[in-house]
């Protein structure tokens, strides 16, 4: 069964103007098209095409020759949680539970949120920021390139943030940081991160 390329959860206006229309056209409908088309084309015909993306991803990280099955489908998987962590009006308050957990964790929201802008702006070249779940314990992370939490056994992750350029280069050029604190407070679907916990 070939994967396919789900639409966005929201108008592709709706996280203007922390995130364009134009980025998003360009990030979902070329970038992101462009990984599950790759995903298909390299799993036709293997005993992948019927795995799922969870599978797929973890079987294929740190497999030499199937980095690019391991590309492709980390970067769909990573992608989907992507949109999903984002609404419209997002930012703002979080829930009651979740916001308990970040105190627990980091000291105090500001805490994590710097912890966070620190990780997605330090990623040296492409790569991910994620809040993580591990042992219990709520955590910051950073990934290189596609590479994400499903490749760490004990690993779940409840936020990601993408901090590859053309996630953030025509609304914010070279500003990583902004970009990612403009994600935190504008764009973050709290509620969504909380399911997730």
């Amino acid at each position: 069964m070939a994967f396919e390329l789900p639409a966005l959860p929201y108008a592709h206006d709706a996280l203007g103007p922390y995130m364009s229309q134009e980025t998003l056209e360009f990030h979902h409908d070329k970038h992101h098209q462009t990984y599950v088309t790759n995903l298909n084309n390299l799993i036709k015909g293997t005993d992948m095409e019927s795995a799922s993306l969870e599978d797929i991803v973890k079987k294929t990280y740190n497999v030499a020759d199937k980095a690019g099955v391991f590309n492709n489908a980390s970067q769909h998987w990573n992608h989907v949680l992507f949109w999903e962590c984002m609404k419209k009006n997002g930012g703002g308050n979080m829930p009651g539970e979740l916001e308990s957990r970040i105190i627990a964790d980091f000291g105090s929201v500001a805490d994590f949120k710097a912890a966070f802008v620190a990780k997605g702006a330090g990623q040296f070249g492409s790569g991910w920021a994620w809040l993580i779940e591990s042992n219990g314990k709520l955590e910051v992370t950073s990934t290189p390139n596609g590479v994400n939490p499903l490749c760490f056994n004990g690993q779940k992750a409840l936020l990601g943030c993408d901090v590859w350029e053309h996630s953030y280069y025509i609304d914010y050029r070279n500003r990583r940081p902004d970009y990612v604190n403009a994600f935190l407070d504008s764009m973050v679907d709290w509620e969504g991160v909380a399911a997730r916990l």
